[in-house]
């Protein structure tokens, strides 16, 4: 498939069989948030979408975590940029989300956060965060998904190699999970079985996640499998449920003036902890560490990690509280980038979103909003007038989606202690972009027009340029560093400067 647009060109070179009789046919190899709203892009532009999902969605209305997405039991905020992109894709959504009870932050208004030495002014919000649960966010947007006739799911089924060649892939492999194995190799190298079967499509997308194999299934096909820039600080966390017993911490629909603590790590201090809220009114907290310091996941270690941190107020909040669930880790926390869009032997009808294509380190927070971003950008590269959407071409416009997101989390993860991989390296427009940002971090504990230009960009807002506009140039260049609180501040301030 040269075009990926839902045109005549669609069929050059048709995929053949009979699926081909029954019209433009695309296939979603996972059913989380990047294959979800990627499918939902694509039901504008295919008769048909089947999403194929290893795991089987939770029965029932509520939302709960799935065992193929181990970090949904950790923190998962919703950048602004995901939000407007959310509700670019899906309209009225973020009102949706709202009366699920899904918690509004503001920043730097509500949160009691230290980085650098120094805690934060609590300044009126330039930004929200939305800090409900992965499965409440996961949930509802496959709601609203699946209401579409057009899309259709595939549950508990494992896809296990592409149909095709180096020139054109022309469909999936499929095995249902838990279906016994027998002996040889079959496209995808996983070996042949009796219960596999072929499901032809025009267009396959990659939404499988961090964990994707499609490098390995390109190369069964005799196509070249990307290269991969990666850049791991070995940093792990732990998460635990709590209940707040003294009122320390509330919800913005309680009288708490403080809805959640932020230890930002760096260089200097590796160690961070988090406190958010969560839709039920309950508080996750996560401690981070990197390797060789990771946080445990026994309960009475658990919260003596809490004496790691550079001030005793989360230790402190965490004996008086209540706990509600076990302590849950996660170590697979590096920075992957697939570069399909470098020269090499690429099929036409293949393209990957989401985690599968650039994955990142969680402690930023990004995922959930450039698998929004992704969406946008996949129906925008459709519905352009002026150009044919080839496979590189969108996929190039996939990628330029996740780059400032990348730019973000692996320029920071590059200068933490025992970083490794082969993207670690700096180069010198590193360094000079270094020494300004370190100016730029200095100042945003503080200075409210640096502080809200450096959220606008990390909440993927704002491009990067945003911190080099003049105003915020004077105040980084020229201004002195200005005083703030020598003690957290447990409320918040009553008007800004």
């Amino acid at each position: 498939m040269n075009s990926v647009r839902g045109t005549s060109r669609w069929d050059e070179g048709g995929a053949g069989g009979p699926e081909s009789s029954r019209g433009r046919h695309v296939v979603v190899v996972g059913g989380s948030l990047a294959g979800l709203l990627a499918a939902h892009v694509l039901a504008g532009h295919a008769d048909r979408v089947t999403v194929v999902e290893r795991d089987r969605y939770p029965e029932g209305a509520g939302p709960a975590p799935r065992p193929g997405v181990p970090q949904s039991r950790h923190p998962h905020v919703l950048l602004e940029g995901g939000q407007l992109a959310l509700e670019a894709l899906l309209p009225g959504f973020m009102e949706e989300l709202r009366e699920a009870g899904a918690p509004r932050v503001g920043m730097p208004e509500d949160m009691v956060q230290w980085q650098s030495g120094r805690w934060f002014r609590r300044l009126p919000a330039s930004t929200y965060l939305h800090t409900g649960s992965r499965a409440q966010m996961e949930s509802l947007i496959r709601g609203r998904v699946l209401a579409n006739p057009a899309v259709t799911v595939i549950e508990g089924t494992d896809v296990v190699g592409l149909l095709g060649d180096a020139t054109r892939v022309r469909g999936v492999l499929l095995r249902e999970r838990g279906a016994g194995a027998g002996a040889g190799a079959g496209a995808g190298g996983d070996g042949i079985r009796a219960e596999q079967r072929e499901l032809v499509a025009d267009l396959v997308v990659d939404a499988s996640g961090r964990g994707t194999k499609a490098p390995r299934w390109l190369a069964a096909i005799g196509a070249d499998a990307p290269h991969e820039e990666t850049i791991d600080t070995g940093l792990a966390y732990a998460s635990r449920v709590y209940r707040d017993t003294n009122g320390t911490l509330g919800s913005e629909r309680s009288a708490a003036d403080t809805l959640g603590f932020y230890v930002v790590p760096n260089p200097d201090q590796p160690y961070g902890v988090v406190v958010l809220p969560l839709e039920d009114g309950t508080h996750l907290a996560t401690f981070s560490g990197l390797r060789g310091e990771e946080p445990p996941t026994n309960e009475a270690e658990f919260e003596a990690y809490a004496k790691r941190m550079p001030h005793p107020l989360v230790h402190q909040w965490l004996r008086a509280a209540e706990p509600l669930s076990p302590v849950s880790g996660f170590r697979r926390t590096a920075n992957v980038r697939r570069r399909y869009d470098l020269p090499g032997r690429r099929p036409a009808g293949f393209l990957a979103t989401g985690d599968a294509l650039c994955t990142f380190n969680p402690i930023y927070g990004q995922g959930m909003a450039v698998a929004a971003m992704s969406a946008v950008a996949l129906r925008d590269a459709l519905a352009d007038p002026r150009r044919t959407p080839t496979t590189r071409r969108v996929q190039s416009a996939l990628l330029a989606a996740s780059r400032q997101a990348w730019d973000i989390s692996a320029g920071a993860d590059k200068k933490m202690p025992g970083a490794i991989g082969n993207a670690v390296e700096a180069k010198a427009a590193d360094r000079v972009a270094g020494w300004y940002l370190r100016r730029v971090q200095e100042r945003t504990p503080g200075d409210p027009v640096v502080g809200r230009a450096f959220r606008s960009a990390l909440t993927l807002t704002a491009p990067i340029g945003v911190l080099f506009a003049p105003a915020v140039a004077r105040a980084v260049l020229f201004a002195p560093v200005r005083p703030t609180p020598a003690e957290p501040p447990m409320t918040r301030e009553a008007v800004g400067d």
